[in-house]
């Protein structure tokens, strides 16, 4: 792909991290005749887990309604282009290259970071291409993050905030909120996901200063599951709806507050359109089965074989909680198949594992630079009460684990611990997202 070749080489020119300032970006979008300001209304989520799936959920709502729509997301799993969906579909190599260029060539070599650079291709993409509206997800933190020169969104909404990435967001809850709160603008609605009490404080906090009226998850909306499916209230009324699509009673809340937002905007959106986006949407790489392909071969096309990217402790409560409710029938073994990278707190992440009859299979994250050592995961791992064996590649992990569902036909598996290794996962599967 020209894409990969070009941002490739950009990343070898400037840093891939995060340097959390607006003042290289705003300079560079004045370069390109400021495309922000000539997007379809935006739709602009932040939050520290359920960012992609809450815009998978307000994709597939509008989509079901008739409406174009562009999404931004990151990162991607396997193409750099997954993060760029132009009117329905990922963004062509030939266009996302041109994009890159006139963009590098807009920058002209000046400090900037690659995640900025691909900000500005995102805004380029999206202002020169016809659509009813832009989703746009938050890369780190929100105040500071590249995507916040959007002014005038149509509506915020903001997923639930847990502690991450403290090196660059504040090591308390407050601060992580406050951070992410940096979305709301004045007098923009704003959708607020499930919030610890201290990072709600901050949230509604930055809301009144700002004039914003707050749609928030148990006050101005609530959702439930139910005996046919879940069930979404606010005060305009009752929607009865069928389970997502996607697993994991999280995804409630991830619905729960697409919809939030959706109705927050005034968008016109019609019952039957709610409850197909819920049968329809799509979300790669979250607690999802790994499709059919080299991997699911390999492992004797067992059928219960599953990847999830979830990396902080809140994403492995919220998988474990759902894997325990998976068994609450039978009881059977789970093998994590776990590879994770160093900005992450491996032990919080096993921790809720301990409930299950779980094993860890530590693995290097080959797709990053900042991998943790197996030897390192083995110990953490063990020390959170849990099994482990270590394996120099996801590879040998895989013959490890055909051997195993050998004698043990009813294994979970689940392939877990970074999205890089869910994307490593993918690529050897052959399966990556379309």
């Amino acid at each position: 792909m020209k894409s990969d070749a070009l941002i490739n080489k950009l990343s070898e020119i400037h840093p891939k991290g995060f340097d959390l300032s607006l003042d290289r970006i705003s300079a560079l979008l004045e370069k390109l005749g400021r495309p922000q300001d000539k997007l379809p209304p935006v739709i602009h989520v932040a939050g520290t887990n359920g960012k992609g799936s809450t815009l998978a959920f307000t994709r597939a709502i509008l989509e079901a309604q008739g409406y174009k729509v562009h999404v931004h997301t990151s990162p991607h799993l396997v193409n750099w282009h997954e993060r760029y969906r132009l009117a329905g579909t990922l963004v062509s190599d030939d266009t996302l290259a041109d994009a890159i260029k006139r963009v590098a060539d807009a920058n002209d070599n000046q400090p900037i970071t690659v995640f900025e650079l691909l900000c500005a291709v995102m805004f380029v993409l999206f202002s020169e291409h016809e659509a009813d509206f832009a989703l746009v997800e938050v890369g780190l933190g929100g105040r500071f993050d590249a995507t916040n020169v959007i002014e005038n969104p149509l509506v915020c909404a903001i997923t639930p905030v847990a502690l991450d990435h403290q090196a660059f967001l504040g090591d308390t809850i407050s601060a992580i909120a406050f951070e992410k709160a940096g979305i709301i603008k004045r007098r923009v609605p704003v959708a607020v996901g499930i919030q610890q009490d201290e990072a709600l404080e901050t949230i509604e906090k930055v809301a009144r200063k700002n004039a914003a009226p707050a749609q928030i998850s148990g006050q101005g909306f609530d959702s439930y599951r139910d005996a046919t499916g879940f069930v979404f209230q606010d005060e305009d009324g009752l929607l009865d709806l069928p389970l997502p699509k996607l697993a994991g009673e999280h995804q409630l809340e991830n619905a729960a507050l697409a919809i939030a937002a959706i109705r927050s905007a005034n968008i016109e959106v019609s019952s039957e359109a709610f409850a197909k986006g819920m049968r329809n949407v799509t979300w790669p790489g979250r607690l999802e089965k790994l499709p059919c392909g080299k991997i699911t071969k390999q492992l004797l096309d067992h059928s219960d074989i599953w990847i999830d990217g979830g990396h902080n402790p809140s994403a492995g409560e919220a998988i474990a909680a759902e894997l325990v409710r998976q068994d609450a029938m039978t009881s059977r073994k789970t093998l994590l198949v776990c590879g994770m990278i160093n900005t992450k707190e491996p032990f919080g992440y096993f921790k809720p594992y301990e409930a299950l009859d779980a094993e860890v299979f530590a693995i290097p994250v080959a797709m990053s630079e900042a991998s943790i050592a197996p030897e390192t995961l083995v110990e953490v791992a063990q020390s959170a009460g849990l099994t482990t064996q270590c394996f120099v590649s996801l590879q040998a992990a895989i013959c490890e684990v055909s051997k195993r569902l050998k004698q043990t036909p009813d294994m979970r598996i689940l392939f877990c611990g970074s999205l890089y290794m869910v994307g490593e996962v993918l690529e050897l599967n052959e399966t990556p997202p379309k």
